[in-house]
């Protein structure tokens, strides 16, 4: 457990630091999952070293939820000024990425369908 977090602390700190070297642009957060993926996927860190670790953290996922609400909390009347911009932002964004997935499984589908033919018109 403690190589687990180890290693999630290391890509996360090496992802701060990237972040804080491009000026931001990036959240160091993110920059460190896609570091610690790439090391994952190039085989450079064993998926086991950090497995157990992150079903832990995974399994409570909860707990790092509640900053973020209690943070919300502070912007209250915010949000209660918004109510109706943020619920229609959230329909329709939430419309928009159902659309376009459809459209892109429709896609796949159709060349998967596209390449099977092709391969059993070759077999004949």
């Amino acid at each position: 457990m403690i190589k687990g977090l180890f290693w999630i602390f290391l890509f996360y700190f090496l992802g701060e630091l990237i972040s804080l070297f491009i000026g931001g642009f990036m959240p160091g957060s993110i920059i460190g999952m896609i570091l610690l993926f790439l090391s994952l996927l190039f085989k450079l860190l064993n998926p086991a070293q950090v497995k157990n670790t992150a079903t832990t953290i995974s399994k409570n996922m909860a707990v790092f939820f509640v900053p973020a609400t209690v943070g919300l909390m502070t912007y209250f009347s915010l949000l209660k000024n918004n109510f109706w911009a943020i619920i229609v932002s959230i329909f329709v964004s939430t419309l928009l990425v159902m659309a376009v997935v459809a459209w892109i499984q429709q896609r796949f589908e159709f060349k998967n369908e596209i390449d099977t033919n092709d391969n059993q018109a070759i077999e004949q």
